[in-house]
């Protein structure tokens, strides 16, 4: 390469006039002008438009899009009249002399333009061409500069930065494991980590009280636009803390993102619920507060209610929930059936509803509700004429969850969510234990290294009212991490095994080595993790994980561009001493 470059494409200015510059790139547009041929060059910093005389350079008539090249030349200011304010390097044009073509390209599948509208599989496959294109670039750009911010945060706070292995022993429990057959211990595996938990704890044990690192997780789980196989959280843990103190560091840590990234302030301490106050005022654990709606308890109301449906609801021991849309007495009929299909869909048998009008109630299930119910919904709703009121009436989980997506249902199609603001929050407090009907026994809610906040009752005991030391960071209605205080004692750890149906036995199998570690001082600590991916997401206002990730699989869990998984290699499996089995075509 005999001319490289002095400058970016996105780089040049008025200042810059006058001086004769060297730029590398890729050839965006070509446009002959007769006398005078145009064309823009563009690297990943933007573009500059190029002034070449086809008499002095003829080959900038073989040009096409996508070739790479180099171009020497003065760099001109534009007439006034042709300046370009919506590019940065509108107020100027470098005029070549030289003209190097450093490599050419076969004609694109795709244009590389930024409103690009076709198939994600093809722009996928062909990802080298895609993320050529400016809105690929600037999530890939964010992803790096939200990572300085937390590394910088992170090591301002005293954290130590440590990897955790990636081969480690596998641990069925919740989410499929990947596992990698080993070559030099025959018929055993590993497993590929979901996250670091143990070694994060275990260096507590270490004496590293302070840990941090941004890290590569996999689940061998279905997939959907927020989930991958392979997905990076920035994970973290301290010693001799509580909640406050890990809260603090996530605090000043998103606060600096969201300030540096996109200009906005974000108040701390983030605001905090407990689960059961989140789940009772907006149906969900994971709540979205750029938007007022909340639901409103008719329990009592509902036991004297002549509705049977209400009545029937509270005496098997459920409870009723409302929630009034204002000003959506206007909703069609078609509209307030899309609303209960997405109650049905978490359980709801059916989505009860009414409007208010000066005349009254009307529609739906008015002519069942006596004046006590009304008034109540009035009270506590605050339901006014031109509203639309719609109830929740069954289990405490179901109600309060098929409601909760009714709401959010409603802030979508009526636009009632605030996008100009960031809404970050912590919900405490989660339930430590929940019943499994399908294996009829206690399971952890989340994981089973989480501190209870209650003595633990002897086994085989309701296990419903104890809670965990966790927590749960949310941000615009996205669960975006998972904490907790953990257990350090040894005595109870073994308890939560016991209530979980996991004997000493099962116990040394999957978790023996790092029990041993609790037994040599292991200090009170927590930690959370957040992801990553999902962070920047939000920050881009993406729609999917794979908006965000260099090289993403799709939902399939397929590589576009790698084809892989792909079929293995006979010998390879011989030396592992696995067999191969053949797909039947049939079984698709």
């Amino acid at each position: 390469m005999e001319h490289q470059r002095t400058h970016t494409c996105g780089q040049l200015r008025l200042e810059n006039v006058g001086e004769t510059v060297v730029l590398n790139g890729w050839v965006d547009t070509v446009r002959d002008h007769g006398g005078l041929m145009f064309f823009e060059i563009r690297d990943r910093y933007g573009f500059t438009q190029v002034v070449v005389d086809p008499e002095e350079q003829p080959s900038v008539r073989d040009l096409k899009s996508e070739w790479v090249v180099a171009v020497k030349g003065e760099v001109k200011a534009r007439p006034e009249e042709n300046k370009n304010p919506n590019k940065a390097t509108g107020d100027i044009d470098l005029y070549v002399d030289v003209l190097e073509v450093l490599n050419r390209s076969k004609v694109p599948p795709f244009e590389v333009q930024d409103d690009l509208a076709t198939r994600e599989e093809l722009r996928l496959e062909y990802r080298y061409l895609d993320m050529r294109r400016r809105p690929v670039l600037s999530a890939m750009e964010m992803r790096s500069r939200v990572t300085q911010i937390m590394r910088r945060e992170f090591h301002d706070e005293g954290f130590m930065e440590v990897e955790t292995p990636v081969l480690m022993k596998t641990s069925p429990e919740g989410a499929r494991d990947f596992i990698v057959p080993s070559r030099l211990h025959l018929g055993k595996v590993y497993g590929l980590p979901q996250s670091p938990q143990l070694f994060k704890q275990t260096l507590m044990v270490c004496g590293i009280d302070k840990y941090f690192q941004i890290c590569k997780c996999f689940r061998d789980e279905d997939l959907r636009a927020d989930r991958q196989p392979e997905f990076t959280q920035l994970d973290m843990e301290m010693s001799f803390v509580r909640q406050d103190d890990v809260f603090r560091v996530i605090e000043r840590t998103m606060a600096a993102i969201y300030q540096e990234l996109k200009g906005i302030e974000v108040p701390t301490p983030f605001p905090r619920y407990t689960y059961h106050e989140a789940m009772n005022r907006w149906g969900i654990d994971k709540p979205d507060v750029r938007f007022d709606l909340e639901l409103f308890d008719l329990s009592d109301v509902a036991k004297e209610s002549g509705f049977k449906v209400f009545k029937g609801a509270v005496e098997s021991g459920g409870i009723v929930r409302g929630l009034v849309l204002p000003g959506g007495a206007e909703l069609t009929r078609k509209m307030i059936d899309a609303a209960e299909a997405v109650a049905k869909e978490y359980g709801a048998r059916g989505l009860a509803w009414l409007k208010l009008t000066d005349e009254g109630p009307t529609g739906g299930i008015s002519k069942f509700l006596g004046a006590a119910e009304l008034e109540a919904i009035k009270d506590r709703g605050g339901a006014k004429p031109g509203d639309l009121v719609v109830f929740g009436a069954d289990t405490w989980t179901t109600a309060l969850t098929a409601l909760g997506q009714v709401r959010l249902h409603f802030g979508k199609t009526r636009d009632l969510i605030d996008k100009s603001r960031a809404a970050l929050l912590w919900v405490t407090d989660f339930p430590l234990f929940e019943w499994s009907e399908d294996d009829q026994r206690w399971q952890a809610m989340h994981h089973m290294f989480t501190a209870p906040r209650q003595p633990l009752p002897a086994k085989g005991e309701d296990l419903s009212d104890i809670t965990a030391d966790l927590y749960d960071l949310v941000i615009d209605g996205n669960e975006i991490g998972s904490g907790s205080i953990r257990i350090h004692r040894p005595e109870i750890q073994t308890q939560i095994f016991d209530h979980v149906g996991i004997t000493p036995e099962e116990a040394d199998l999957k978790f023996g080595w790092f029990l041993k570690a609790l037994d040599y001082g292991a200090p009170p600590h927590g930690g959370i993790a957040l992801g990553l991916d999902r962070i920047v997401m939000l920050l881009v206002n993406g729609q999917s994980l794979r908006e965000v990730i260099a090289f993403p699989k799709l939902a399939s869990g397929v590589c576009p561009l790698t084809q892989s998984p792909s079929p293995p290699d006979a010998a390879q499996w011989d030396e592992l001493g696995l067999g191969v089995v053949e797909q039947d075509a049939n079984e698709g």
